[in-house]
């Protein structure tokens, strides 16, 4: 299955996950150190629905951003 909206084409989407560990100095602490960085992904929040495309339904995976504003008419 392909992680991507079939409406608007979102997909995944790559970050990092960062690690800190100390104190903070605002809250008396000697700073925050960082101790790790690792690669993420931030995939779409995707929902199969059954939707009218070019007069016919069928099912499509669209992102929750895209059922939200109206971009899929459901059946």
């Amino acid at each position: 299955m392909s992680r991507v909206c079939e409406i608007c084409g979102k997909g995944p989407q790559t970050g990092n996950r960062i690690i800190r560990r100390g104190l903070a100095k605002y809250k008396g602490g000697i700073g925050l150190h960082t101790t790790a960085v690792t690669r993420r992904r931030f995939l779409p929040n995707l929902h199969k629905v059954h939707a009218v495309v070019d007069g016919s339904p069928c099912r499509v995976s669209a992102c929750a951003a895209c059922i939200k504003q109206g971009r899929v008419k459901k059946a």
